[in-house]
Formats: structure tokens, sequence, C-alpha cells
């Protein structure tokens, strides 16, 4: 391996560290004084970085919330899409239609369990009308219902949907009951466990999609 080749490599990995770093500090300070309240420079401070190499990493402030969102969602910054992920791959390989989506609430439960404190904060902010974290709400609710899409296209095409059951309605049925409002509700609000929530979203799942 050349001398170069070697640079680029550990700068590269250097620059993944320090990019880890302020998304951890971003998303630590995101939680505990909500997104309006923090800036750039809050972030740098917190990383232990520039201001500078915050804005040279991230460009804006909604890029940055949308990143820290993209890896709390994922578990981790691996550069794979969700739906290639072992969570939901089980999803898509699973023998049975009750079984698939069980196996999908155990998903959506482990994505609710990773961003809840996060998107709580963050859809505060919407609530509150910031037009950045309007489109950010507007951003994740489509990146929602394009996941609750596929699982309903998968149940139609291995026949697992219900023949009653209109594919639209179906998809809007998944969106609204994976929404991270009804996850607050219940978990934060009435003190739901998680088991409770999982085995309740299996079976509104079951209950409304299939057979």
């Amino acid at each position: 391996m050349s001398r170069r080749v070697y640079d680029n490599s550990g700068r590269a990995e250097q620059a993944r560290v320090t990019r880890r770093r302020m998304l951890n500090a971003a998303r630590e300070l995101f939680v505990e004084r909500g997104p309006l309240a923090v800036t750039m420079r809050d972030v740098a401070a917190q990383a232990g970085v520039s201001v500078e190499t915050v804005y040279k990493t991230f460009r804006s402030k909604a890029a940055l919330i949308k990143d820290v969102y993209d890896v709390t969602l994922a578990g981790d910054d691996e550069p794979i899409p969700m739906i290639d992920r072992p969570e939901h791959r089980a999803v898509f390989t699973a023998s049975t239609p009750r079984e698939k989506v069980a196996r999908y609430a155990f998903a959506a439960r482990r994505i609710s369990e990773r961003v809840g404190p996060l998107l709580a904060r963050l859809l505060a902010g919407a609530r509150g009308g910031d037009p950045g974290l309007s489109r950010f709400r507007e951003t994740i609710n489509q990146e929602r219902l394009a996941g609750a899409e596929a699982l309903v296209r998968h149940l139609a095409a291995t026949g697992g949907l219900r023949a009653d059951v209109e594919p639209g309605r179906a998809r809007d049925v998944v969106w609204t009951l994976i929404s991270p409002e009804v996850y607050e509700l219940l978990v934060t609000d009435r003190g739901w466990s998680l088991d409770e929530y999982e085995q309740w979203l299996a079976q509104s799942f079951t209950d409304a999609l299939v057979e």
C-alpha cells in the first residue's frame, strides 16, 4: 500500500469519526434543549470542533437535523438503505402474512425506540410553526409512507393482503399506526411498555391487513 493511499484512507476514517462525534453531540443537544434552542456553534462546542467544521460537513442546520435523524433511525452511520437492513429483510423473508406483519411490528418498535426522544423534540418544533422543521416533518412523513407502501405491495404480491382491502387504504392504515404521534400517545403519554406497543401493532396489522 502506498503512503498516499494510506494517508487518504486515514483522513477519510478521521473525517468519519469527527462527523460521528458531531452527530452525537447534536443529538444530545436537540433532545436536551430542543432544536430551536441549539445553534451550530453549540454543536461545535459540544463536539470539540470548530464551527467551520460543522458547516463544512453539514452545510446547514436543516441538513444537520436530517442527518441526525437518519443516523438515529438506522442505528448507525453505515450507508445501507433501511429496506436492506436485517430488521426489514426479516419481513420479506418471513413465510406467512401473519409472521410478516409481526416482524414489521418489531421493526417499527425498534425504530420508535431509537428515534422517540429525538423525534418528539423535532416534531414539537414543527408544531410550533418553524418552517425548517415543518419541511422536515413533511419529508419524514413521505419516507414513512413509502415504507408503509413497500409492506403493502409485498403483502399483495405474495397473496397476503386481504382481498377486501384496497392497497391505498392499507398503506394509509400502516402509515398511521407506525406514526411517531401514535407511539408518543401510547408509550410516552399512556405509559405502555415497548412490548405492549409491539404486540398491539402486530395485532392491529393482522386485523387490518391479512386474512
